[in-house]
Formats: structure tokens, C-alpha cells, sequence
């Protein structure tokens, strides 16, 4: 009988051990399943964090069965600029000096931004954004891409010593490459708001000032007025009385964006300018500097 007790407790124990080499195995195999929610995919790419990718709606839809409902709004990474936003009040005046060296010092950081942006594409939601959101969006991609091509050329007097500046594809944003000339013409000039060309930024002291605060969905209107307005009242850049126009050659390469059927150059420039301009004033427009804004 005795023996038949310990041979029990020896049983016993030998499950108990099993049990536990089995559950800490089970441990230290287990992967971290995320699902490809914006949130999940900026915070792989901020931290270097590996995660398996599945998709929210998928597995919604394995689950119930049901067709998923629309992304809402309030699913978005609303704070998605921030990091943008802090390089910006840390490296640009309010009168839109630059400061290159410091963002050389945050290269990183910059980076960064760039890949929240290229994973936040890369999702299901970027498609439901609305218009003011993708306006965001690629304003402050193209003038944070601009940065970025000053950095990999740096240090440079203007971005035209750079060979085919504007050209060139640096940018992959899910498995297409960018480059400065596909956001600005094939994309923000195609999303009819004019006040575009007072947002993005070509690193030149003849260009709108780069405002130090990131383009955002909540205040964008507010934002682009300002914008507009800083630009015609900047007397380095426009020269505007009732009758006379020195403008800057933004007006004249873009011309037909401030065009519409109802409306010409005078009617846009009447709605922002301080000074009320006569339909008849005679218009030149002023040579470019293309010195880097530092």
C-alpha cells in the first residue's frame, strides 16, 4: 500500500510538471495578433514594434458574418500630424524662417512622420477620408518631403542645385513612389481649391512662408485663408494697390487655378487682399528668389 501511494504522488507530480512546461511554452510561442487599425499600424511604425497585420473588417466580417459598415470618422487617427506639428513650432519662425540644421538634428524624428504617413496610406481608412482630410494629408506630406529632400542634399543654397528637385520618386506610400510633381499637380491641383499654393512649401524665399504649425482637418479653412492672406500681404512677395498688381509668378504659373466660369484672378485676390483691387488694374509679376528660406 505504500508503495502504491508513492507511486501516486510521483504521477501527480509528473503532470504538474508537464503542465507548466507546457503553459510556459505556450508562452514564449504566442504572437501578438493586432488588428490593422491606423493606430496600430503608426505606433509599428514609430516603435519598430513587429505585429501580423489583420484586417479589422475581415475579421469583423468572420465573425458575424455581416458586411462591415463604413469607417467612420471618429475611428481616424485624429492626432496624426502631431509629430509634424511639434518639428514645425521647433524649427520654423512664425515668419517662416527654417531652421535645416535643426531638423538635421531630428532627422529621425522627421523620419518618423514620414512613415506614419506611408502606413496610415497604406490602410483601409485612408480611402473614407474626406476631402479636407486628404488635404491635410498631402499639404503636409509635400512640405514635409520637401524638408526631407533638403536633408539628403544638404547642406545646398537653393533646391535647384538639387538635379531634377521636384522629379525626383524618394516617397513610397504603399507600392507607388511619389515624388514633389505627382502631390502637387496630379493630386492637390485636382481637388479644386486653389489656397493650395499658399500651403505647400518649395523651400525657396520666394515661396509662400512654411507655417509653423501642421495643416489640420479641424481649423483647415481657417488655416488656407491665413495662409492666403500672409502670402498677398507680404509686400516681398506681392505688391497690391487698386490699380497697379505686382504679383508674385505663382499667379502666372498657376493662373487657371484661380479661374472659374463665374470668376478670374482680380475676383480670387478681392476675396483675400486688404486693398480692393480695380477690375482693370494692370498687372507684372516679380522675379522668383530661389534662395533656401533659412
Amino acid at each position: 500500500m505504500k508503495q502504491l501511494t508513492i507511486i501516486c504522488i510521483g504521477l501527480i507530480f509528473i503532470a504538474c510538471s508537464g503542465t507548466k512546461s507546457t503553459s510556459e511554452a505556450s508562452k514564449k510561442t504566442t504572437t501578438k495578433v493586432i488588428e490593422k487599425t491606423p493606430e496600430a499600424v503608426i505606433d509599428s511604425a514609430l516603435t519598430n514594434k513587429p505585429i501580423i497585420i489583420v484586417d479589422s473588417f475581415k475579421t469583423a466580417e468572420n465573425n458575424t458574418k455581416q458586411t462591415p459598415s463604413k469607417t467612420t470618422q471618429s475611428n481616424l487617427p485624429l492626432n496624426l500630424h502631431n509629430a509634424w506639428d511639434a518639428l514645425l513650432q521647433k524649427h520654423v519662425t512664425v515668419v517662416g524662417n527654417v531652421n535645416y540644421d535643426g531638423f538635421k538634428t531630428d532627422e529621425k524624428l522627421l523620419n518618423n512622420y514620414i512613415k506614419s504617413l506611408q502606413a496610415i496610406y497604406s490602410t483601409n481608412e485612408f480611402s473614407s477620408f474626406s476631402k479636407n482630410q486628404k488635404l491635410a494629408f498631402w499639404i503636409n506630406a509635400y512640405n514635409a518631403f520637401t524638408i526631407d529632400l533638403i536633408l539628403r542634399n544638404y547642406p545646398v543654397k537653393s533646391i535647384k542645385d538639387i538635379k531634377n528637385p521636384w522629379d525626383e520618386r524618394l516617397w513610397k506610400l504603399e507600392e507607388k513612389w511619389f515624388n514633389l510633381n505627382d502631390i502637387e499637380h496630379n493630386i492637390l491641383r485636382k481637388m479644386d481649391e486653389p489656397r493650395i499654393h499658399f500651403a505647400i512649401v518649395c523651400a525657396s524665399i520666394s515661396c509662400p512662408k512654411l507655417q509653423n504649425q501642421a495643416f489640420k482637418t479641424s481649423n483647415l479653412n481657417e488655416q488656407l485663408t491665413n495662409a492666403t492672406q500672409q502670402f498677398l500681404t507680404d509686400s516681398s512677395k506681392n505688391q497690391i494697390s487698386e490699380n497697379t498688381l505686382k504679383l508674385s509668378k505663382i499667379f502666372k504659373w498657376f493662373a487657371k487655378d484661380f479661374k472659374t466660369d463665374d470668376s478670374n484672378l482680380i475676383d480670387f485676390l478681392n476675396t483675400y487682399s486688404q486693398v480692393k483691387i480695380a477690375p482693370n488694374a494692370t498687372k507684372s509679376y516679380l522675379d522668383y528668389n530661389w534662395n533656401l528660406n533659412k
